[in-house]
């Protein structure tokens, strides 16, 4: 089951998206870079932004979502420098902590959270995902995402990230792999 997302879920947030982190042997930094998950509320205000859970078994098991802000300015998928990080141009909204707990993958949550983001806006929406998170970069391709260049993220591992534009929204939804 997929809904939006309330405070009261930060803990199996933070459990989902921490499999993860201990899965690939990413550094956990709960007062720094993980400490918005802590407290989803910005996440919940629903003029900011959207932010999806997937339950299993009264469990959450993936989540993801989408921040709106103001355009970035330049050219539509070119990288430009926003208070000193790299950005993609012409976008006005990015998808934030989008994560599937190891044992719940396959399962179609990752689709299924990508359709209510492509659902939440037709404007063009910047995406940043580690280079190791392969199958990642295949869903938000098969929504047609496009590579437009890399950068170093701002974590603790200094992880180097694919920098994707999804340009086009043409209102279609996705199905789910079978599993």
């Amino acid at each position: 089951m997929i809904r939006l997302a309330q405070p009261t879920d930060s803990e199996g947030v933070v459990r989902t998206v921490r499999a993860v982190y201990d899965e690939y042997g990413f550094t956990w930094e709960e007062g720094g870079y993980h400490a918005d998950l802590y407290d989803l509320r910005p996440y919940c205000d629903l003029e900011r932004a959207r932010f999806w859970v997937a339950e299993l078994d009264g469990r959450v098991v993936g989540c993801g979502g989408i921040r709106f802000f103001t355009k970035i300015p330049g050219q539509q998928g070119e990288l430009v420098i926003v208070d000193d990080y790299e950005r993609v141009a012409g976008t006005s909204a990015e998808i934030i902590r989008m994560y599937v707990h190891p044992e719940a993958r396959r399962s179609g949550i990752a689709t299924a959270i990508m359709n209510e983001i492509k659902a939440a806006t037709s404007e063009p929406i910047e995406i940043w995902s580690d280079k190791r998170f392969i199958n990642a970069h295949r869903l938000y391709q098969r929504f047609g995402a496009e590579v437009v260049g890399e950068r170093i993220c701002h974590d603790p591992d200094q992880a180097p990230e694919w920098g994707m534009i999804l340009a086009k929204n043409n209102g279609k939804a996705i199905q789910a792999p079978p599993h």
